[in-house]
């Protein structure tokens, strides 16, 4: 490590409450406090859906004790409180309220959507012009915002009611397994609530599945999807970028 990387983590540590030369001066200790109250803001910022449910002074309390051990590692504090989910797992107080930080990767996912790169969405005509035996030879390429996750409970319908820049949702918490689906397509980040067919379907293209192989593993999880519903509903809400033709193996020759 170079003298001037060792003395700026020195002093990212000193911010954090390390000791460090420039402690002594009394303009550090003002600026370190500026540092910190824009840190704990943006994570309040990054996490509304946490803030909602449990309050302005619980969130910056957690947000604090994450600081202390996590700092920003880009200049951007749009981006501020990856892993914060995970910190809320072994945050003590955290403990009565087991479902927050699955709430906090949500709101996670949504800064990450919101932040991905601006990309046209897959239009209805590219469906039609799939050929009979285009799905064996056919992948999907999922938009760079999509994000989306399955839960044993209502957590995503938890969620959107505890975002205010959603509709619906509700305050209670069900033992009926939910995904959610969230995605950029355009100006603003959409959520769709998601059934396990259909979140069977963007897994398996997640893993580079051809549209067949999508189709079955939904049809594994739910025998009565409607399969044309669902893919239109998926492309509809932007979920694609485009078709990925297969390219087929050359015939093997022997030698």
């Amino acid at each position: 490590m170079s003298p001037l990387a060792a003395w700026q983590d020195a002093f990212a540590a000193g911010l954090r409450g390390a000791e460090h030369p420039l402690a002594a001066h009394p303009a550090f200790a003002v600026y370190r406090n500026t540092v910190w109250k824009g840190w704990i803001d943006a994570l309040e910022a990054n996490y509304p859906a946490i803030a909602a449910l449990t309050g302005s002074d619980w969130t910056r309390a957690a947000a604090a004790a994450f600081a202390e051990i996590h700092a920003p590692s880009c200049p951007m504090l749009s981006l501020y409180g990856e892993g914060f989910a995970d910190f809320l797992v072994e945050f003590p107080p955290a403990g009565l309220l087991p479902f927050l930080p699955d709430i906090a990767r949500l709101d996670r996912g949504w800064t990450e959507a919101h932040l991905a790169a601006d990309v046209p969405v897959l239009g209805f005509g590219s469906l039609a012009e799939l050929d009979a035996g285009a799905m064996e030879r056919t992948r999907c390429r999922l938009h760079p915002s999509a994000r989306f996750a399955w839960f044993e409970t209502t957590i995503p319908t938890l969620w959107l009611a505890n975002r205010t820049d959603f509709e619906g949702g509700e305050l209670l918490l069900d033992d009926r397994p939910e995904g959610l689906l969230l995605a950029r397509p355009a100006e603003s980040v959409e959520a769709l609530v998601l059934d396990a067919a259909a979140f069977a379907f963007l897994d398996a293209s997640r893993s580079g599945a051809t549209l067949l192989d999508c189709a079955i593993a939904a049809l594994a999880t739910d025998p009565r999807a409607e399969l044309g519903s669902l893919l239109g509903r998926l492309i509809g809400f932007g979920a694609f970028t485009d078709f990925i033709p297969i390219e087929p193996e050359p015939p093997h020759v022997p030698a």
